[in-house]
């Protein structure tokens, strides 16, 4: 009979205990890392994080006409098509004085975005996480039924839109306005804090209220902020009020944030939030 070698039985049954607790654990670690990356994914795409993506070229970024589009004037160009902010706009920023004429600087397309080229950046910073994938840039006027028809939210004509909530893109289809922009909140009196690029450039403007009254909560609250976290640029460009027309000349894209169709979620409750409530917690 032959003889077993029990030292050598008992290493071999070693070796696969160690190699079986290796796999097991390394398996697990895997999974970890993947639930892990799958909750960074979902954190991004949430009403706050689009907002948060908003306001980060405010102060830094000037209005420039065709900004934000291709070389063609037909689609988004390179910047639209890029996770987080351009140097490049910075940069031309820090070279301009109070009295920005963007007139003098159209379709220098690298420097600075217009309203429908910020716009579009946004969308594609919370769609996205590489770069020169498909771009969101389009008319100002048709931007937001361009998102709908793409599933991103749904779509309200000027004339039925009757309240504003975080996130949503806002389309002048008036033909006489030809600009885009979005909402960070409404106000108790009805007025609209808002974000966009307009002349001189990326900022936070609010709105007079539905009766047309100029010193509005929403006109206080943006210059409160625009004042407090963007001084130097509030020095040379002083916040105004925007007019009854960003009340009543555009019209809506509102966010799927719920069921098998979100597009974006809301776990911070912004949608249910005051413009105040939002920009405390945005800037906080």
């Amino acid at each position: 009979m032959k003889k077993i070698d029990i030292n050598k039985v008992y290493i071999r049954n070693c070796i696969r205990i160690i190699i079986v607790t290796f796999l097991f654990v390394y398996g697990a670690f895997m999974l970890s890392i993947r639930a892990y990356a799958t909750n960074q994914t979902k954190k991004e795409y949430t009403v706050k994080y689009f907002l948060q993506t908003a306001i980060k070229p405010i102060g830094s970024t000037m209005y420039v006409w065709g900004g934000g589009w291709n070389k063609a004037d037909t689609a988004a160009g390179k910047e639209a098509k890029t996770i987080g902010v351009s140097p490049s706009w910075k940069k031309f920023a820090d070279k301009q004085k109070a009295g920005y004429d963007y007139r003098k600087f159209r379709y220098k397309i690298h420097d600075g975005l217009d309203c429908s080229g910020y716009v579009g950046w946004c969308v594609y910073n919370v769609r996205n996480t590489e770069n020169n994938k498909k771009g969101y840039v389009y008319s100002a006027s048709k931007q937001a039924k361009k998102l709908s028809k793409l599933g991103f939210g749904k779509y309200t004509d000027r004339k039925k839109v009757k309240d504003y909530k975080p996130g949503d893109i806002m389309s002048s289809t008036c033909g006489c306005c030809g600009h885009v922009y979005i909402v960070i909140g409404q106000c108790e009196d009805g007025s609209v804090v808002l974000v966009h690029a307009s002349p001189p450039g990326v900022q936070i403007s609010g709105t007079v209220t539905p009766s047309g009254k100029k010193n509005s909560q929403a006109y206080k609250l943006a210059k409160k902020y625009m004042k407090k976290y963007y001084k130097k640029w509030t020095e040379k460009y002083p916040t105004l009020c925007k007019g009854t027309p960003y009340l009543t000349h555009y019209s809506q894209m509102r966010w799927n944030v719920n069921g098998e169709n979100a597009v974006l979620t809301d776990p911070d409750g912004y949608m249910d939030m005051s413009a105040e409530e939002v920009l405390e917690d945005l800037f906080e």
